[in-house]
């Protein structure tokens, strides 16, 4: 059983999505804060981002933003987060919040999300770090690339114990249990040698 101190939380940035979404990011904060972990977030005041950290702050959980230079310029850095780190660009921020975090949930967005969350699971995937990844898969959200992440295990692309890095449920309390008992492999047990 693996403990965790903090839960990194990917998530659209659009405003324009269905409420269902909405309450799926406030029932992540609420499970995060409720273990008394500290949420790690993009550190924007919109979207889903802001809608995971409001919450976590208002059932009183410690969150750390990480926003880039270039987004706090255009005011839209969280200003109630405890502690809102402004760095210099993508890299710096997405290196930053994975440092940061123990483990890590995508929920639903878009290009942004998707970029880091196959980020992380290729860093896991090569044992950069041992951390656990999944998806809050709300409304089936998710049914499309886990039916991805099948297929290209299935045709040889993803190695079959690879398959499992990506964990999923559509429910934030069900996916934390499964992140802190997943296994994740050792470079070792699967590097091909020439």
């Amino acid at each position: 059983m693996r403990t965790f101190s903090r839960v990194c939380v990917y998530c659209g940035s659009s405003d324009r999505v269905s409420e269902s979404y909405r309450e799926a990011a406030r029932a992540t904060a609420r499970a995060i804060v409720g273990r008394g972990l500290e949420v790690v977030f993009g550190g924007g005041s919109v979207g889903l981002m802001g809608v995971v950290a409001d919450e976590a702050l208002a059932c009183g959980g410690r969150v750390i933003g990480v926003i880039p230079e270039k987004l706090q310029a255009l005011e839209l850095g969280h200003s109630r987060v405890q502690d809102l780190r402004v760095v210099d660009g993508m890299h710096t921020r997405k290196k930053m919040m994975s440092d940061l975090a123990d483990a890590f949930v995508a929920l639903p967005g878009g290009w942004g999300t998707m970029e880091e969350l196959f980020e992380v699971l290729t860093w896991t995937q090569l044992n950069y770090f041992v951390k656990p990844v999944g998806v809050l898969n709300v409304g089936g959200y998710y049914d499309p690339l886990l039916a991805w992440a099948d297929r290209a295990a299935t045709e040889g692309f993803i190695r079959p114990l690879h398959r499992g890095l990506l964990r999923s449920s559509d429910n934030p309390e069900a996916l934390l249990d499964d992140l802190s008992t997943c296994e994740i492999p050792t470079l070792e047990r699967w590097i091909e040698r020439r």
